[in-house]
This record gives structure tokens, sequence and C-alpha cells, in this order.
């Protein structure tokens, strides 16, 4: 017995060196990760911070070589490019993009519903007849749909980016929130059935609240795709329905390009997004991370 202990002994003595050196290795192998995570981050910020400081600088500054990082700020930018009717280019967009948004959501939900909870036969063609419409080129498409408005004399029209918009981004809200109500325990659906509760009223009250995350990413992701959209703008507006977009367009002209000017016309551009995507961050991390873990 005695000889088994003297046996042991020196192993867990030798062990308890190797384990210590184990999660110093690990510290500092974590330690590095993290820095070189930082410098990642920090290199693939830096053209927006770069983009946001030369908003602020004159049009000589911005055009200096090599480059100025000490200057004095002002708004001149900024003012010049509302005075080009900045204004009118992101109403446009408001428009378009929050009205095609709630039209998405609105279709999209008894939509996902149908395919996910109460499926079919013949459900898997329909969504693959949803997802095939995304396969298509817009430039294959895009002159049929200007015969058509012109026809119909709704060129330059904000609201039909709006009807295009929504088209445009019904099928992948189809999809992600297809998944996000798979993810729904049916135990739920049939209690509030048992319970007597309609269609509707176990939508509005059970299967929606629990999806909520889901339909928050489904709707930024939405915002996202229609406010950057730029093939349809461009080819069927012109002065009235004209998006941000082509507002940084309109910035390069014939007389060269103004970096400022153009850095302050994209800081513009990029806000509203920006905001959207802050205030909705953490019903977007939930919802992305939705049936991540079962």
């Amino acid at each position: 017995m005695s000889t088994t202990v003297q046996t042991q002994t020196p192993a867990a003595e030798t062990s308890q060196p190797l384990a210590r050196r184990k999660r110093t290795g690990g510290g500092a192998g974590s330690a590095a990760l993290t820095l070189f995570t930082w410098l990642l981050a920090l290199g693939f910020f830096m053209p927006v911070l770069w983009m946001v400081l030369t908003s602020f600088k004159q049009e000589a500054d911005a055009a200096a070589n090599p480059p100025k990082f000490f200057f004095t700020p002002t708004l001149d930018q900024y003012k010049a490019v509302f005075e080009a009717g900045a204004g009118g280019y992101l109403w446009n967009s408001v428009i378009a993009t929050v009205v095609s948004t709630i039209l998405v959501i609105l279709l999209a939900i008894p939509a996902a519903y149908a395919v996910s909870i109460r499926p079919v036969e013949k459900t898997k063609d329909v969504l693959f007849f949803f997802i095939s419409t995304k396969m298509l080129p817009v430039v294959a498409v895009i002159m049929p749909i200007y015969v058509v408005a012109g026809k119909l004399k709704v060129l330059d029209n904000v609201w039909t980016l709006v009807f295009l918009y929504t088209a445009m981004n019904l099928p992948l809200a189809v999809w992600m929130m297809r998944s996000f109500f798979q993810e729904v325990p049916r135990e739920v659906l049939e209690a509030a059935q048992m319970d007597g509760a309609s269609l509707m009223t176990t939508m509005r009250v059970v299967l929606i609240p629990m999806v909520a995350p889901g339909i928050a990413s489904t709707a930024l992701i939405c915002v996202i795709f229609a406010w950057n959209e730029f093939f349809f703008a461009l080819n069927l507006t012109a002065a009235d329905a004209a998006t941000v977009p082509i507002m940084l367009v309109s910035t390069m002209t014939s007389e060269g390009l103004f970096l400022a000017r153009l850095s302050a016309a994209s800081v513009l551009a990029s806000l509203p997004v920006v905001l959207a995507g802050w205030i909705a961050q953490k019903q977007l991390v939930r919802g992305l991370s939705m049936g991540a873990i079962k």
C-alpha cells in the first residue's frame, strides 16, 4: 500500500506545474488573441473615422498630401450638402425604407407562420419560389420594370420604390422569420389553443412576443438593404424621388471630386442606419442567436 502511494505522489506533483504552465500559456494566448482582435477592429474602423474627420475639413485640407492630422474643424461641408437639397433625398429614403419595411414585416409574419408552423404539401416548392426571385440579376429586370412604370406614369415616384423594395426584401424576410418561428415550442401554441385562443390572439399574444428579437433582426436587415439600394433609384427616379445613394453620386461633378463634401454626405447617409442598429442592438443580438443553443 505504501509503495502505491510513493509511486503516485511524484506524478501528482509533476502534474501541478504542468497544469500551471497550461493555464499561463492559455492566458498569454488569450491576451494575444484579444490584442489581435482589437487591432483588427481598429483597422476596419479607421476608414470610417477618417471619413468623419474629413467631413469637418476644408477642401484644401482634405486634398492635402501628405494628409493633415491637425486642422480647424468646420461645418461648411454639411451646410453645403443641405443647401444642395440633402433634406429631400433623406426624406425620400426615409419614406421608401420605413414604409417598405413595415409592409415586409406585415406580409412576412403570416407567410412565415404558414410555411413553418402550419406547412402544407409543396411548402418546400413555395420556399424555393420565394428565394428564386433573388437569383435573377436586377439588371435583367430593369427594362420591363421601366417600361411598365412608364406606362403607368409612376416614374420618379417614391411609392414605386416602396413597392419594389417590398418585393425585393420580402423573400429574404420570409426565410429569416421562418427559421425564428421554427424555434417556438409547439407545446406553447397547443396550450394557447386549448385555452380557447383564436389564431390572431395566439399570434398577437404568444407567438409574436416570443419571436420579437427575430422580427427586429429581420426589420433591421430590410432597413439596411432598402436604405442602401442604388440601382432602382438610379434608373427609376430623376429629381422628385431620388434617394440618399443618388445624393452621394451627385457630389461627384464635372468640376472635380470634392472629398470633404463627399465625406459629409457619406456621414449623413450612414448615420440613420447606424443609429437604427445601435437602438436595436439588444434585440439584434438576441435575434441572431436564436436557435444557436439547443
